[in-house]
């Protein structure tokens, strides 16, 4: 071989394949673009490269779609704690209203919707009451309000509550706070209302938890005149354990309890953690009660709460949109139901806002997603009778009651957490970006032994390919045009200077190699060899005289 003349001839350019292809770490290019000719071996090693191409893109492109199909996966766990948030506690009377606190006023206003009391009908309820009818000349309110109603005529929980202990310490009413639900005025333990602190628990069993002793008070259920949709025919409590951060729904969720029993509650706490979308369904944006939507969407899009608002919940998420509804339809909302839009009359909730919300829990027209973050309690019940034929005087003698009375209106609820584990229920990916990266780098290690210095690596031959092959061309071409030009305006024999006198054209000679020459370019008289120039003219021509 010959060797290299010079450093032009041995210096070969970066952006030659051949060069490339001996330095990548890409496995088996160097077999392909290797020197000499095309050969069978060549061949082979080129098809072996391409069927691993092909094989590590097949596989790249199969775990790119799985994993934008966005899949997860769900877990449970339990785990154990030193103390545990107590739950909130909601209690309701299955009694709205008390009979003794009635007037003819009530009844005027709030009789049809509440138990389907004809105005000639009154006297006689009043009378079934033990109440004297109403006076001559009565002449009711211009106004009435229904909250009004249900506050001064609901169950009082200092009357109720005969004993209460949180731990084995005594608690009372002022440890609870007033709610109203559907079903009226309802009293809420451990609500955390006004920055209050959580109460927690720190021992699992019975008698750590709350215990309470109330009299339903069976003397004040109204009487049942006519069965209406909402007479109640049951007597004792609803309870409903629930998260602070969720509204009461007790007149659905809610679990009875029976005068005549004591029911024993025991909780465990489930903590649930769902993913938003793609990977899931779940929400964070609470929606506002006062929202009002178009008329082609009864729902409306989500509205992102105020600051004052409370977190997303799934139950607050039912009550904003039943509010919402009820609204649209009636012009009013149910005094349970939160919002700035006014409390339906008596007579809107019998002929409106009962009817709507009833139609609209059928149809479960609300579209609510899963919290992301929710907690809720499991129940297990279980209950013996009281009291006892030892403890039925005394208890006679203690609350200045009858035996019967005792057997017929006390009852006494203890709840507790079964243990301080709780368990978590936690929706993961199952496909993060880290396992698609991992797989991906595995593929190309096994089919084309590449690594991301590897795809660097092609991509900054190819940036030299770009600006040697393509830059390349027409930077020369430009110089090439720059060289051409210069060398046309540097010669002294094409330019005219200004100070010389310069042959007119048709005093040039004639000459075959000056005719190739444009006139502009053609060759100057101060620019001319002298004896040259009368050589090369032709002689003048004599005159003879």
């Amino acid at each position: 071989m010959k060797p290299p003349s010079g450093p032009e001839e041995a210096r070969q350019p970066a952006s030659d394949i051949r060069v490339f292809a001996s330095s990548c770490t890409l496995h088996g290019l160097g077999h392909v673009f290797g020197p000499g000719g095309l050969t069978l071996r060549r061949g082979l090693w080129a098809a072996a490269v391409l069927l691993s191409v092909a094989a590590f893109l097949y596989q790249v492109a199969g775990r790119v779609s799985y994993y934008r199909e966005f899949h997860h996966q769900t877990t449970m766990d339990e785990r154990e704690s030193h103390e545990l948030t107590f739950p909130a506690i909601t209690l309701c009377n299955l009694n709205p209203l008390r009979r003794s606190h009635l007037t003819p006023n009530d009844l005027h206003w709030a009789g049809p919707a509440l138990l389907g009391l004809d105005p000639p009908e009154h006297a006689a309820f009043l009378r079934a009451l033990g109440r004297p009818p109403a006076p001559p000349g009565f002449m009711p309110s211009p106004t009435f309000d229904m909250t009004q109603l249900y506050t001064r005529a609901g169950h009082s929980l200092d009357d109720m509550l005969l004993d209460c202990r949180y731990r084995g310490q005594l608690c009372g009413p002022e440890n609870f706070t007033a709610v109203f639900t559907r079903m009226g005025q309802c009293y809420m333990f451990n609500s955390g209302a006004n920055g209050a602190e959580l109460l927690t628990i720190t021992k699992g069993g019975a008698g750590n938890g709350l215990e309470i002793m109330m009299d339903v008070q069976q003397e004040e259920y109204l009487p049942v005149w006519k069965d209406t949709g909402n007479t109640p025919f049951e007597v004792g409590i609803r309870v409903q354990i629930h998260n602070q951060e969720e509204p009461p729904i007790i007149d659905q969720l809610g679990f009875g309890v029976a005068p005549g029993y004591q029911t024993f509650v025991s909780c465990q706490k489930q903590q649930l953690s769902f993913l938003p979308p793609p990977w899931g369904d779940c929400s964070s944006v609470s929606l506002d009660p006062d929202f009002d939507p178009e008329p082609s969407d009864p729902l409306g899009p989500p509205s992102p709460s105020s600051s004052s608002s409370p977190p997303y919940s799934l139950m607050g998420c039912r009550l904003a949109c039943e509010t919402r509804y009820v609204a649209r339809k009636c012009g009013c909302r149910m005094m349970h139901m939160p919002g700035s839009a006014p409390v339906c009359s008596p007579q809107q909730y019998k002929d409106c806002a009962n009817p709507t919300l009833d139609a609209m829990l059928r149809k479960d027209v609300c579209a609510c997603p899963n919290p992301c973050a929710s907690t809720r309690y499991a129940k297990e019940l279980s209950m013996v009778q009281i009291p006892s034929r030892a403890a039925a005087r005394y208890l006679a003698r203690k609350f200045n009651h009858s035996e019967a009375y005792i057997r017929e209106n006390v009852l006494v609820l203890d709840i507790f957490f079964e243990a301080l584990n709780y368990e978590t229920v936690e929706q993961k990916k199952a496909y993060e970006v880290s396992e698609l990266l991992g797989d991906i780098g595995g593929q190309m290690g096994l089919f084309i032994g590449a690594s991301l210095l590897t795809i660097l690596e092609i991509l900054d031959y190819l940036s030299e390919v770009f600006l040697d092959r393509v830059l390349g061309y027409f930077w020369n071409r430009r110089r090439s045009q720059r060289h051409s030009s210069t060398n046309l305006a540097s010669h002294p024999s094409v330019c005219c200077h200004q100070d010389s006198l310069c042959l007119p054209p048709h005093l040039l000679p004639c000459h075959t190699a000056l005719d190739l020459l444009p006139v502009s370019s053609r060759p100057c008289l101060d620019t001319l060899d002298m004896p040259s120039l009368h050589m090369a003219l032709p002689p003048s021509p004599q005159i003879k005289f």
